[in-house]
């Protein structure tokens, strides 16, 4: 199961970084080449949300859902173990 969370997480930050790399920038219509804002609306000229923008905002939610259940299988599965526990201890004689 672990593996195959692992393969679906870099699966999905691939996705991830494809699709926002597609993405245009905020000023990338013939208006931002000239420093023109658009429309002076309250949220941009953008308007609502294209399709690129939604499968980058369920990519983000999908990877952090992943990255978290990660974490928690991976603190499950050593929880016995520490990172000292194959290092022998010293015990020193007290002085007198």
């Amino acid at each position: 199961m672990l593996i195959f969370l692992v393969v679906v997480h870099v699966i999905i930050c691939l996705f991830l970084i494809g699709v926002v790399l597609l993405q245009q920038g905020k000023s990338a219509d013939l208006a931002g080449a000239f420093g023109g804002q658009g429309s002076q609306t309250a949220f941009g000229p953008r308007g609502a949300a294209n399709l690129l923008t939604k499968l980058t905002t369920w990519g983000a939610v999908l990877f952090m859902v992943v990255a978290i259940s990660l974490t928690v299988m991976l603190s499950r599965s050593r929880a016995d173990r520490s990172v000292l526990a194959g290092t022998p201890t010293q015990h020193s004689a007290p002085k007198k």
